[in-house]
């Protein structure tokens, strides 16, 4: 299995994002049909805010999540693996009406480990692993 994937053409997404470019990293690498997002924060690579709530902050990463998926050609929903990363463990109970909101048809497999992040305005980061074609089909 790892022939295949060392034969396959790699793709790298970018959000536009400064950190991709400071830190020399891409928002998702596509390899085949799996998709990897990395950690993802909740700012609005646009204006390069951050809310203070940890739920609106949630909402953002899997928007930014979202943006990077469909620019490899797929969705939410054919995720299959999610981390979450929260500096204090206590906040990752308000977020999961958003987390359900965004992932409750994937339904992936599931960590979340406490730990600090590089911004204090950050309160949660997300990464995901998506495999196209995983989707389910609700026809």
């Amino acid at each position: 299995m790892a022939f295949l994937f060392l034969s396959m053409q790699r793709q790298h997404i970018s959000s536009g994002s400064r950190f991709e470019s400071d830190m020399g990293y891409s928002r998702a690498v596509v390899v085949g049909d799996w998709i990897f997002v990395s950690g993802t924060t909740g700012f609005d690579y646009a204006s390069m805010t951050i809310s203070q709530d940890v739920a609106e902050q949630a909402a953002q990463c899997f928007k930014n999540i979202a943006a990077a998926l469909a620019q490899a050609g797929t969705t939410l929903d054919e995720v299959v693996r999610v981390n979450y990363i929260l500096p204090q463990a206590a906040d990752f109970e308000a977020c999961w009406p958003v987390l359900r909101h965004y992932l409750g048809q994937a339904r992936p497999a599931a960590t979340m480990v406490s730990a600090g992040l590089l911004d204090s305005r950050m309160k949660i980061e997300i990464e995901v692993t998506a495999l196209k074609g995983s989707g389910v089909n609700h026809g």
